[in-house]
């Protein structure tokens, strides 16, 4: 397939609640979209990238900035059999596997929809639904956190997710506990704590967690095979697992018995596949994460967990939770706690192109032998 065309823009958008963890605050999402264009179809895939480099090291800026100059020229005006094909090609240009999975994310969109097939398919997906959890930000109290985990069981979510930082941990999953024995709770550090606090996690022990989500550094797995000795809780890594390298390094030492994939974080389906595989013959469960995505990244997502490791309910949650108004048409609502699959070709969704336009903020065109200046 001809890669003829691509479009890049730049996104803000305002999200319908304040959001924080132990990086800061978010009360909207700058982003990048990219649509690639070949054959008279369009595939979509957003970047996870944020301004500035809290979550790994990447930037929107430096991605923008990567893509107009290196990496789309890299494949436009180029025919590629395979998305694993275009891979190759973008290959070469080291880290960055945010950027590099905008390019390749797209490109299996729009591969899917040449040959009419859902993305699941084509990826070795098993179900039609997949089961959702919710994470929920750093809250003003204890009060409002509870009064909020039970908003969400009764919605029909499958997993709460606590984000926790130092001096905000104990105290609030001590809270929720004991108002929902039985719900089942993980807490998420996103790199907050180092491993002289381990006797915060030896207390977490008592509170029957699912698993403990990225305690410690975000590029450690010594430290966190070190903490995982001295507790029961599985922990769980995020941050510290970029490819099927660290991946690999972190389950023979025993610092992850649960891995959360993020298929941008990871640089596209075809590493993120490698990762699940990998971990299933390890006997790990894996599970999608989520990073406020918008309708074209969470359908990405959704096809992805359809493969047989996904065990444990993911991040994709309601999008309606998250944004007033998306900029796909197709509404992804979870029922019951079960996120169903986009259907139709490709992800499965389509641009609101009047949604797009009320929140962009500047459009680059890419031409296959176009002239640049």
């Amino acid at each position: 397939m001809r890669v003829e065309a691509a479009e890049l823009y730049t996104l803000k958008m305002p999200l319908r609640f304040r959001f924080e963890t132990s990086f800061g605050v978010q009360t909207e999402r700058k982003l990048l979209l990219l649509v690639l264009k070949g054959e008279g179809l369009e595939g979509l895939a957003e970047g996870v990238m944020t301004p500035f480099p809290l979550f790994r090291e990447e930037t929107l800026a430096g991605a923008k900035d990567l893509l107009e100059n290196a990496l789309l020229p890299a494949v436009l005006g180029k025919t590629f059999d395979t998305p694993e094909a275009l891979g190759h090609a973008v290959a070469p240009f080291r880290g960055n596997r945010m950027a590099k999975a905008m390019v390749e994310m797209a490109f299996w969109d729009l591969f899917a929809r040449s040959l009419g097939a859902p993305l699941y398919r084509l990826l070795g997906g098993v179900r039609r639904a997949v089961p959702v959890g919710v994470s929920l930000g750093i809250q003003a109290s204890v009060e409002q956190t509870v009064e909020l985990v039970g908003r969400h069981l009764k919605a029909g979510y499958r997993r709460i997710k606590l984000k926790i930082k130092p001096g905000w941990d104990l105290e609030v999953v001590r809270a929720v506990r004991e108002a929902f024995p039985d719900a089942p709770l993980t807490v998420d550090a996103n790199s907050a704590y180092r491993l002289f606090d381990y006797r915060v996690f030896q207390a977490l022990d008592a509170f029957e967690l699912e698993y403990i989500e990225q305690p410690l550094h975000y590029e450690d797995i010594n430290d966190h095979a070190k903490l995982q000795a001295r507790i029961r809780t599985p922990i769980c890594l995020d941050e510290s697992v970029v490819s099927k390298e660290t991946a690999r390094a972190a389950l023979e030492a025993d610092a992850a018995r649960v891995i959360n994939i993020k298929v941008a974080r990871v640089g596209g389906h075809a590493e993120a596949k490698r990762i699940h595989d990998l971990a299933w013959a390890f006997g790990v469960p894996v599970w999608m994460g989520g990073m406020l995505e918008t309708g074209v990244g969470r359908a990405h997502a959704i096809h992805a967990a359809t493969l047989p490791n996904y065990t444990l309910p993911g991040d994709t949650s309601s999008a309606s939770r998250y944004w007033e108004k998306d900029i796909v048409n197709e509404p992804l609502e979870a029922v019951g706690g079960l996120m169903p699959v986009p259907e139709g070709p490709g992800i499965g969704v389509t641009l609101d192109r009047a949604a797009l336009a009320r929140y962009t903020l500047d459009r680059l065109e890419l031409r296959a032998g176009a002239t640049r200046p």
